[in-house]
C-alpha cells in the first residue's frame, strides 16, 4: 500500500507501443518510480513480436558513430538486462557468433575485431575458424572459414515482450491492449482508444512506424517509414540446436537457431510493402536463395516444416533511430527508428527513456543527432 504521501506525488504515465522500448521502459519506470503506468499496445505488425536477433554490433561497417556508440552500450546493457529481468536462457542467450565470409575477407575483419575489442571487451574471445571447425559449432554450415566472437548473442523478440509484460505487470504495470490515439488537453494529455478516454501527465511515444500518424494531429512531420521484413521457422529435427551459435552470412540472411531444432533464417528488408503484413513465397525465394551458398548440401530445408514471422519496422531516411522529450512539449517523449537494429538497441533506449522520465537525466546526445533531423513543428 502507498501511504497519503506517495499517493499524492503520483502521476499518471502513458506509454503508447508496447514493444521492445515501450515494455523495457514500462518494467524500469515501475522499479524507478511510484507512478501509474499504463501500457497501450497494439501488437499487430509489430516488428519486435515478429523478430529474433543477433546481438552482435561490433564490426558493423556503419559510418554513423552515434549509431555506432549506442549499438555497443546497447549489447553491453544485455549484461544488467538479463540480471534485472531474470532473463532465461530461452530468450537470450549469450550463444557467440560466426560471421561467414569470403575467406579472402577474413583477416581484415579480424584486425577489425582486435582494434574495436580494446573499447568493446563484450565481443569476448576472437577467433579464426577453419571450414571444420565452423561446422562443428554449426552442422547446418558448409566447410566454410569463419570469424567467431564469443561474445555475440540471441533474443527472441516475441518470448522476451512476454517475460517483460509479466514483470511489468506484477509491478502494477497496466497494459492495454488497442490502438490509441493522442490530444492536447491543457496542461494534460488525453489519450483514446474506441473504449475509453484517460488523462496522463507524461506521454512516451514508442509505436514503432505508427509515430507519424499519432504525432501528425498535433502538427508534427516526423521522417519515418515502414518496412516489411520476414523470416523464415524451420522445423529441423537436431537436438542439440540450442547450443549452436547464430551465424551473420555474407548477405541478406542470417541463422538464428533456438533450442528442439528451431532454425530462423532472415530477414527481409522491404521498403515498397508499406504495412502489409502477408508473408510471400518472394520473399521464401529470396532467403532461401541468399542462403544457398552457405547451407551444407545434403541439408534440404524443403523438407522441414516452415512458418514465417512477419512485422513492420520503422526506418528513417539516415538509418538511424532517435529519442527523448521534445523541445515544445517536455512531457511528451518519443523514439522511434530502430530498423533492423531494434534487439541490440531498444531495450537499452527504454531504460534510458525510464531514467529520463524519473528525473535521473541520463545522458543520451552522444548517441543520435538532434531530434529536429526527424521531427519538427509544422509553422
Amino acid at each position: 500500500m502507498h501511504t497519503l504521501k506517495e499517493r499524492k506525488t503520483m502521476k499518471k504515465i502513458a506509454i503508447i507501443g508496447g514493444g521492445i522500448i515501450g515494455a523495457t521502459a514500462a518494467f524500469y519506470l515501475s522499479q524507478l518510480t511510484n507512478d501509474h503506468i499504463t501500457v497501450y499496445d497494439f501488437p499487430q505488425g509489430q516488428a519486435t513480436r515478429a523478430s529474433a536477433g543477433i546481438i552482435s554490433p561490433w564490426l558493423s561497417k556503419r559510418r554513423n558513430k552515434k549509431w555506432y556508440q549506442l549499438a555497443k552500450d546497447g549489447a553491453h546493457f544485455y549484461q544488467k538486462l538479463v540480471v534485472d529481468l531474470a532473463l532465461p536462457d530461452t530468450i537470450f542467450s549469450k550463444s557467440g557468433v560466426l560471421l561467414v565470409r569470403p575467406e579472402d575477407s577474413l583477416s581484415a575483419l579480424e584486425d577489425l575485431a582486435h582494434e574495436r575489442i580494446k573499447d568493446a571487451p563484450d565481443m569476448g574471445e576472437i577467433q579464426l575458424l577453419t571450414g571444420q571447425q565452423t561446422k562443428r559449432l554449426l552442422p547446418v554450415l558448409k566447410e566454410m572459414p569463419a570469424l567467431y566472437l564469443t561474445g555475440g548473442g540471441r533474443l527472441d523478440g516475441a518470448t522476451y515482450l512476454q517475460h517483460v509484460k509479466q514483470k511489468a505487470t506484477a509491478n502494477q504495470v497496466t497494459f492495454v491492449d488497442s490502438y490509441a490515439t493522442l490530444e492536447k488537453a491543457s496542461d494534460f494529455w488525453q489519450v483514446k482508444t474506441d473504449r475509453h478516454t484517460a488523462t496522463y501527465a507524461t506521454v512516451l511515444l514508442s509505436p514503432g512506424p505508427h509515430l507519424k500518424k499519432l504525432l501528425s494531429p498535433l502538427g508534427y512531420d516526423v521522417d519515418i517509414r515502414p518496412q516489411k521484413g520476414q523470416l523464415l521457422c524451420f522445423q529441423t529435427p537436431f537436438k542439440d540446436s540450442a547450443q549452436w551459435p547464430v551465424a551473420m552470412l555474407d548477405g541478406e540472411a542470417d541463422f538464428i537457431p533456438f533450442g528442439h531444432g528451431k532454425l530462423l533464417v532472415g530477414a527481409t528488408h522491404e521498403n515498397e510493402a508499406g504495412w502489409d503484413l502477408t508473408p510471400t513465397s518472394e520473399a521464401y525465394q529470396s532467403l532461401a536463395t541468399g542462403i544457398t551458398p552457405f547451407i551444407d548440401d545434403r541439408l534440404t530445408l524443403e523438407d522441414y516444416p516452415v512458418t514465417y514471422q512477419v512485422g513492420t519496422r520503422a526506418y528513417t531516411a539516415d538509418f538511424a533511430p532517435f529519442f527523448g522529450a521534445l523541445d515544445e512539449e517536455p512531457t511528451l517523449i518519443v523514439a522511434s527508428g530502430l530498423g533492423s537494429s531494434g534487439l541490440t538497441t531498444g531495450p537499452y533506449i527504454g531504460y534510458l527513456l525510464a531514467q529520463a522520465i524519473a528525473q535521473a537525466k541520463p545522458q543520451m546526445d552522444p548517441y543520435q543527432k538532434p531530434l529536429t533531423n526527424y521531427l519538427n513543428k509544422r509553422l
